[in-house]
């Protein structure tokens, strides 16, 4: 809507209702437009005043937060898998349902991993115990099965009131808590403590309430954390955000985007001149180049850990997405304990989530943490901290409780729920070796096997004359290269600048969520294209 659509309805909706709160959250969204207007609006609203006549609606005086004394570190921060491209694709949908002539008919969002939005049905127990914790009503209708039944009685029981709707203990509910902890259990074979498991609206949340206890600067230097090149950019997002260092290392992309720890040593190194390094991610299966880390490569980064004294950042949201018959899910919590003294003692974070895997419930922000070997004046400073942001969503924790207590064999869900699992999971195997397998036919782009996750990361050799049109442009070549395919395509992805990537490369980011029918139309209309712009820019 423009700014003289909005501003005539904003002054409709008072003259109708008199009620000016929603329209200042309307105006607000506008980038602060409108000043004073609450006032105004009433004023217009019972002087009878022509709205076209008024030309009031341009701002002309600074707000008391402006861009030059707003916060820094917020005007750092990037998030490219939301970024320029993201909110061309959606002007560019709205003008396609306006009637606008494109050399396509739809825009496929190919860069973010929300696998219902790209097809993808939910698990049916999942979302038989959301409706019987949403509305208790049901716990009497026979169409539901008895164990999602008893699931729904279990979460509800710990919940005040027993309603979803009160507030939970800031670490989440206890009965979840305890079923992760087993869920681990069983995973790796060794113990887990449910007081050490902390619920999260996603893996996101989890990730900046760990990051927090590291922020701290000492004789001047920041400290810094070790991300891997490329990376999801929700680390750098947070480190910019919450002002600390981020160290890149590099992955080997000629090695499958292997871990090379005389990579991890420069970086380190180097790193050391300007920070205090405190701590290491690693995502594992990786986001966005798919790999998927051998038990052996796990033993090596730990290793390095203990002997730079860093705090490990597991990032596994992953772990259900392996497709490479050649590969294993090994988590860092089994190996680092298996290892014994005096890795078994070091400090780890590691992360789940109910938004990747098989349920890709994404919206529903479900995900956990589970904290090893924490200092107890440590680990009581972190519940401290997530206790100001009172308690994840609880439709999101009850996800949660299904994923690590799903139904078990002899239970009368158990056959169909094993089925929907592997069914989406066969397909995004199927799908991952069909992204790998086309882009490497294509001239001009190379892709890695993807092992697992959900994403490829493609190199593109662009040509000379393409790279000086960007120039001009003042675009980094890839992204001139992605907002070509989305104007004649349709087609959004994310460059792999947003996510790192070594001097003079060129990479792109896309998911492999589109359902088959559909990916292949999209990789079909990627190879005419790209064959199109090699020609026009050799």
């Amino acid at each position: 809507m423009s700014t003289s659509l909005l501003f005539k309805s904003i002054i409709n909706h008072v003259i109708n209702t008199g009620n000016t709160t929603r329209c200042s959250v309307r105006a607000r969204n506008r980038g602060g437009q409108f000043r004073g207007w609450s006032n105004y609006l009433r004023a217009m609203a019972t002087s009878g005043k022509d709205v076209d006549a008024c030309n009031c609606s341009e701002r002309t005086e600074k707000g008391f937060v402006t861009i030059e004394n707003m916060n820094p570190c917020i005007k750092r921060m990037e998030y490219a898998v939301r970024g320029p491209l993201v909110i061309r694709a959606s002007e560019i949908e709205k003008e396609l349902q306006e009637g606008a002539k494109k050399p396509f008919t739809e825009v496929i969002k190919a860069n973010i991993g929300d696998c219902h939005a790209m097809g993808q049905k939910p698990i049916a127990f999942i979302r038989q115990v959301l409706a019987l914790v949403s509305y208790p009503a049901l716990l009497h209708d026979p169409r539901f099965p008895a164990d999602a039944k008893t699931r729904a009685k279990d979460i509800l029981a710990g919940c005040r009131g027993g309603s979803v709707g009160s507030y939970t203990d800031s670490p989440g509910i206890e009965i979840i808590r305890r079923h992760v902890a087993q869920y681990i259990e069983r995973r790796d074979g060794i113990g887990s403590n449910w007081e050490n498991i902390i619920l999260s609206a996603g893996a996101s949340d989890a990730i900046k309430s760990v990051m927090k206890l590291l922020v701290n600067e000492v004789n001047g230097k920041k400290s810094g954390v070790m991300v891997p090149i490329p990376q999801y950019p929700l680390y750098s997002a947070t480190l910019a955000e919450f002002n600390m260092h981020q160290i890149g290392y590099y992955l080997d992309e000629s090695r499958g985007w292997g871990m090379d720890i005389a990579e991890l040593q420069r970086a380190i190194n180097e790193a050391k001149k300007h920070c205090i390094p405190r701590a290491i991610v690693v995502i594992n299966p990786g986001n966005p180049t798919g790999q998927v880390l051998s038990r052996t490569n796990i033993e090596e980064i730990i290793k390095f850990a203990q002997k730079e004294e860093l705090f490990i950042f597991a990032d596994e949201v992953y772990q259900d997405n392996v497709y490479d018959p050649k590969s294993k899910f090994h988590s860092f919590k089994k190996v680092l304990v298996e290892m014994g003294e005096p890795y078994n003692k070091m400090e780890l974070a590691s992360f789940m989530s109910c938004s990747k895997g098989y349920m890709g419930e994404c919206g529903l922000r479900g995900g956990y943490t589970e904290v090893v070997n924490l200092e107890p004046d440590v680990k009581a400073m972190l519940f401290k901290s997530i206790s100001a942001m009172l308690c994840p969503t609880v439709l999101g924790q009850s996800v949660m409780d299904v994923v690590v207590n799903p139904p078990m064999p002899g239970e009368p869900s158990y056959e169909q729920y094993v089925n929907e699992k592997k069914a989406v999971l066969n397909s995004l195997a199927e799908r991952a070796k069909m992204v790998a397998e086309t882009f490497n036919s294509i001239e001009g782009v190379s892709c890695n096997e993807v092992q697992g996750a959900m994403y490829a990361f493609p190199k593109l050799d662009i040509p000379r004359k393409a790279i000086e049109k960007a120039e001009s442009l003042g675009q980094c070549a890839d992204v001139f290269y992605a907002f070509q395919l989305l104007e004649n395509t349709g087609i959004c992805i994310v460059p792999g600048s947003g996510f790192g990537q070594k001097a003079g490369t060129f990479h792109f980011r896309t998911t492999i969520l589109p359902q088959p029918d559909k990916l292949k139309i999209m990789l079909n209309k990627f190879k005419e294209f790209h064959l199109k712009f090699l020609a026009e820019y050799k």
